[in-house]
């Protein structure tokens, strides 16, 4: 078989689309595979590097003023031609596109020229992109029952995030092991993504001197761009709270924590899900049509988690809930049996299957 796979821009569409291309090709290595993304985002840099044949699309998103608008149009049309000989040369038998601009050029292309098509959407709300190809592909996959019922009931299957299966299937470590905490100790940790959030980190400066000395141990990822601020800042602290740039190995801290506090991004919430890790959320509120506060909403309205939005957020308010779920282990087993029950482990055989029935096996 051999299978185009886009994405572009951010991690949350390239990671899934890794993780469904490494699945696929445990299952039939003699697969080929095509990545379309930028010539210039995120995915033109980590993809090459990993092996994969890839073609990059210049192309820009419908934003700024009229006139600017206006030029990423006609930059877009370019990139269908271009995603045209793209799919002439390498003939596809199916071409799926995890949201970005390139997904959207090379998508709305193959179904152009007749070829199988699926779309991928992470968020309970809907992307730019994949709002463009609704009409046009032959299968929808999705994460959310908000996305479901969005999407044409009649191509549309809520299977989850390829994520899920990586972390469900993978070797995990013991948080105690990696960061040399005594066995017997309670952890939690406090992570705002890979990059940060100043103000959550200016809350958290206060929690984390009201959270010393307790019966728990706190990692708390500052984020690289405020690691040594925030070091200095938190210096006198004692070795409970463990100040960190960053956590290379996040699915086994989620696994292995008692509680865990993060964001709502797409790929965070699909890991949390499947291994079932009890967490307060708090979603960013500078994302794309608020997106990530859906995708919370979503758990909190099964009882899978903790909600706090950015703007109630303060030091005393934010240490009394934490004591609450660090101090009474039924509370944080109850959270983590329902994250567990939305979880989707066997979201790449299950799109794999998907994939299989588009193109007749080939």
């Amino acid at each position: 078989m051999k299978i185009i796979v886009s994405a572009g821009g951010t991690g949350g569409h390239i990671y899934p689309a890794l993780a469904l291309v490494d699945y696929i090709k445990k299952c039939d290595p003699d697969t080929e595979f095509l990545f379309v993304g930028t010539t210039d985002r995120l995915e033109s840099q980590i993809v090459p590097q990993m092996g994969l044949a890839y073609r990059g699309l210049h192309v820009k998103g419908l934003v700024g003023n009229p006139l600017q608008k206006a030029k990423n149009a006609l930059i877009f049309l370019k990139s269908l031609k271009s995603s045209k000989k793209i799919l002439k040369e390498f003939n596809p038998d199916i071409v799926i596109g995890f949201g970005g601009y390139p997904s959207a050029s090379i998508v709305l292309a193959a179904s152009q020229k007749g070829y199988k098509t699926m779309i991928h959407e992470q968020n309970s709300i809907i992307g730019l992109t994949n709002k463009i190809l609704i009409k046009r592909v032959d299968e929808i996959i999705c994460c959310y029952e908000k996305a479901l019922k969005a999407f044409p009931q009649d191509k549309t299957k809520l299977l989850g995030n390829p994520r899920a299966s990586v972390v469900s299937e993978g070797v995990l470590k013991d948080v105690h092991d990696l960061y040399n905490i005594a066995p017997d100790r309670k952890v939690m940790v406090i992570v705002m993504g890979s990059l940060g959030s100043a103000t959550v980190n200016a809350v958290m400066k206060d929690a984390l001197h009201k959270m010393d000395h307790k019966d728990y141990d706190v990692l708390y990822v500052t984020g690289k761009t405020y690691y040594e601020k925030m070091k200095e800042e938190l210096k006198d602290l004692s070795d409970s709270i463990h100040v960190l740039p960053y956590i290379d190995d996040m699915p086994s801290v989620l696994h292995s924590c008692d509680l865990a506090v993060s964001r709502a991004g797409a790929t965070t919430l699909a890991e949390m899900t499947a291994l079932g890790t009890a967490s307060i959320i708090i979603p960013s509120p500078y994302v794309v049509a608020n997106h990530q506060e859906y995708n919370a909403r979503e758990l909190v309205a099964k009882g899978a988690a903790h909600l706090i939005l950015e703007k109630d957020l303060n030091a005393d308010a934010f240490v009394e809930v934490v004591d609450q779920y660090m101090n009474n282990e039924e509370m944080r087993k109850e959270l983590s049996k329902k994250a567990l029950a939305l979880g989707k482990p066997h979201a790449c055989e299950d799109i794999y299957k998907e994939i299989l029935k588009l193109t007749g096996g080939r």
